[in-house]
């Protein structure tokens, strides 16, 4: 079942028990977490105290009831400096409070006795979430608008289906540690953007490739963190499911449909 913070509050021990001893599930999943990398350096406790604090909370409570679990990290624990994809053995060198904050899990999760799955994941993409770089990709390109993206950051995305699929098969066969899970392929942002656009039937040519400076992160970002992951289906495979999805065909009419009335207003 899914939980909201209402039902099951990560900064309060309390409310975790009283979720977890009602429910009892046969395993937690904790997607919650601080996702603003950049908020994240001028407020780096606040992150912090969600994704390290609360969810080591949280895994210390499932784990003391027997109760395996799943939380998630990023590609931003590693700083991508090396020349080659980055596997589950690689030592964190985070180069941000979000990376650190993810490391930090990762430690203290890692440390506890239990059955806990940790999933190092990045740049998820899906047609049902408006904030994420493919949908943002699509709705820009659609439109006829030019979409500028960095050319010197290279990342394993991951398609929120496949990633859902892969983590439940690894926790329900019992798989514990550290796992990466991201489809397989290494891109930079802005080859994502041609790919997304020539999967879609977009122009391509819109896609404007910029270094990441250009775009004012206050987080430093990791030029080179592709992840090796053994469990997922292909970048390419991924995207076609994204563009023959009735949500993406929707979002691509709408935004043609926007252009054209604006052009002719």
């Amino acid at each position: 079942m899914l939980t909201d913070r209402a039902m099951l509050d990560l900064s309060d021990g309390a409310s975790i028990a009283a979720a977890l001893d009602a429910h009892r599930p046969w395993a937690v999943i904790n997607a919650a977490g601080w996702v603003r990398v950049d908020e994240a350096e001028d407020a780096e406790s606040a992150c912090f105290a969600v994704n390290c604090v609360g969810a080591t909370g949280l895994a210390i409570a499932a784990s003391a009831r027997g109760i395996p679990t799943v939380s998630f990290s990023s590609d931003l624990v590693f700083d991508g400096t090396r020349d080659r994809s980055y596997t589950e053995a690689d030592t964190c060198a985070p180069l941000g409070a979000y990376g650190r904050s993810k490391a930090a899990m990762e430690a203290a999760i890692g440390a506890l006795a239990g059955q806990n799955l940790i999933v190092r994941t990045a740049a998820f993409f899906s047609p049902w979430g408006q904030h994420n770089f493919a949908v943002h990709a699509v709705e820009a390109l659609a439109a006829g608008r030019r979409f500028a993206a960095a050319k010197d950051q290279i990342v394993s995305p991951a398609y929120v289906p496949d990633l859902c699929n892969a983590v439940l098969d690894e926790r329900i066969g019992g798989t514990d540690g550290i796992l990466h899970v991201a489809n397989q392929g290494a891109v930079h942002w802005a080859d994502f953007a041609v790919a997304v656009a020539e999967a879609c039937g977009l122009l391509a040519a819109l896609v404007d490739p910029v270094p990441g400076a250009v775009f004012g992160w206050k987080a430093a970002r990791p030029p080179h963190v592709p992840l090796a992951s053994r469990c997922m289906p292909s970048l390419e495979s991924a995207l076609q499911a994204f563009a023959a999805s009735p949500e993406v065909l929707e979002r691509i009419a709408r935004a043609g449909q926007s252009a054209k009335a604006l052009q002719s207003a």
